[in-house]
């Protein structure tokens, strides 16, 4: 694996971030993130600075800083860098996130697959505590307690998904909630809880750290800031990368030796597949949007073997608890088979069509909206590999 050597990440000042939020009141730090303009790196893209401030005007007893560690997107592998060379960068973003909202509670809820990386977290928490980053009166702050613990995940990719996270560490089944009342003011334990990514706590450290102008400075208006990207596939050089957001996927390409490559699918499994012919789109929210996977596949692949690959991924995971989930994705696995076989008319390639198109509006969480992604964007970028598969004589 392949780290760039310049990672912007890495040249952040340890606590920097830390002690230039506490030397400024809670809304000082809240300003300070919604000025940065960061969206979460998680792949959702919700404003930060936003979240934070919803939960830090919600009403409750106590209130939750959660950390996203289930990084269980296929082709993601990033958050699992950053917690293993700077888990203090995302312990110091969740006490910043709880001296501004008014948490004492944090949670680093991390999957179930990253097991081998707990010693060294609870190792790197307890030297915190030491140095009373962690613990009571931090810093020198009078009144200001933050502690962290860590909730190890049970392997469900689901539970990326903020609400089955949340029921998880409630100790039930990791299943998606209805939508609202969200988290920032009803989340674990019905109390007030913002749930961020590991990559946005990191960066939310270097925002106090170096301030809201430097982030800006960096990336595209409506996509401030780096952004890691996880790079593997058919290159070169797969690693992660950090690149300014709205960097065009050919230079993506070109840094991981991957030039050559047929298709990329920008998001991992649930992600979109774009072709060679359109490598100048850019990796942002207002093009490619992606939580850090970037695939890549070289001119000898099939792309109904990825389809299949990754529909087969989706029927495993899904929750079962709505019908367009459940049933969509063994439909379309179904569907991809029989094109493979040479047995999909073109009328039934339609149904296909519009069966992913109703899954992304009528699944309840983020895995059925998303997981027909790939398989849409295939059937559309490489219709020519289809053809020869579909039976000429069938009604148009």
């Amino acid at each position: 694996m392949t780290i760039c050597n310049d990672m912007t990440l890495a040249a952040i000042e340890p606590d920097a971030g830390l002690a230039a939020a506490l030397k400024l009141d809670r809304a000082g730090v809240i300003g300070e993130i919604r000025r940065s303009g960061m969206k979460g790196r998680g792949g959702a893209g919700f404003p930060t600075g936003v979240k934070w401030n919803l939960a830090a005007a919600a009403q409750g007893d106590r209130k939750f800083i959660v950390c996203n560690a289930d990084e269980g997107e296929p082709g993601t592998f990033k958050d699992r860098v950053i917690l293993t060379e700077w888990p203090g960068r995302v312990f110091e973003g969740m006490t910043i996130a709880g001296y501004a909202v008014g948490a004492t509670e944090g949670i680093l809820y991390l999957r179930g697959e990253y097991a081998y990386l707990r010693h060294g977290l609870e190792q790197c928490l307890a030297k915190r505590r030491e140095e009373h980053l962690l613990g009571n009166d931090i810093c020198g702050k009078t009144g200001f307690g933050f502690d962290v613990r860590i909730h190890m995940g049970a392997g469900a990719y689901v539970c990326g998904e903020e609400t089955a996270l949340i029921e998880s560490l409630e100790g039930r089944r990791g299943e998606a909630r209805n939508r609202p009342p969200f988290p920032v003011n009803t989340g674990l334990g019905g109390m007030p809880t913002i749930v961020n990514n590991v990559e946005t706590f990191a960066w939310a450290t270097a925002i106090l750290a170096r301030g809201a102008d430097w982030f800006k400075a960096i990336g595209t208006e409506q996509s401030t800031g780096p952004k890691m990207l996880s790079v593997s596939g058919d290159v070169e050089r797969p690693g992660v990368y950090e690149f300014p957001l709205g960097t065009p996927i050919r230079e993506v390409l070109r840094a991981a030796g991957g030039e050559d490559a047929k298709a990329v699918v920008v998001g991992g499994a649930s992600g979109q597949c774009v072709p060679a012919n359109r490598f100048a789109r850019t990796v942002s929210y207002e093009d490619v949007a992606t939580g850090g996977a970037v695939i890549v596949f070289g001119p000898g692949r099939n792309m109904l073997d990825v389809a299949e690959n990754f529909l087969e991924f989706f029927v495993d995971e899904s929750c079962g608890q709505c019908t367009p989930c459940r049933i969509g994705n063994v439909k379309l696995l179904e569907g991809v088979r029989r094109l493979k076989r040479g047995e999909c008319s073109t009328q039934q390639l339609r149904e296909l069509r519009a069966l992913g198109e109703t899954m992304r509006v009528a699944s309840k969480c983020g895995l059925g909206q998303s997981s027909p992604n790939a398989f849409l964007s295939i059937i559309e970028h490489f219709r020519r590999e289809i053809p020869s598969r579909v039976p000429v004589t069938v009604e148009a």
